[in-house]
């Protein structure tokens, strides 16, 4: 089903949804810098910057008090579409989102059988409002 997967660490230097910023590894070796505006439907301007393994972190542990978010992420293609379906870990045990990657807004995927309830524009599921309970910055 999934035709690869990648362990994930994230955490969030800024949570606020009009402006997320988060330092992220995929796996030991690749690290990113990445930059949310905030969401159009299910529309939202992202950039995304390689830097540093070891930048990432010491972001992470100097600046936040460690990894926020712990996860799987597998890649699995279906209808013509590309879903990034995330199993997550440590506190959040037992979670799993799925996400389609869009063209464009006026796309239509249709739903494979492994997706459940529909959570897009829901604030609840998004991975900065995941962060471990006792994180107190914003």
């Amino acid at each position: 089903m999934a035709k690869e997967s990648h362990h994930i660490r994230q955490s969030y230097l800024n949570r606020d949804p009009r402006r997320t910023v988060r330092v992220r590894m995929s796996g030991d070796d690749r690290a990113f810098l990445t930059v949310k505006g905030c969401n159009d439907g299910c529309v939202r301007n992202e950039w995304e910057y390689s830097i540093p393994a070891a930048d990432a972190i010491e972001m992470a542990e100097s600046l936040t008090g460690g990894w926020d978010i712990d996860k799987t992420r597998y890649i699995v293609d279906h209808d013509g579409f590309t879903w990034e379906v995330d199993e997550f870990h440590g506190h959040l045990e037992g979670l799993v989102v799925a996400e389609v990657e869009l063209t464009s807004a006026s796309d239509a995927p249709s739903l494979p059988p492994f997706v459940g309830r529909e959570v897009t524009g829901d604030p609840r599921y998004y991975n900065s409002a995941l962060v471990r309970p006792c994180r107190d910055n914003a």
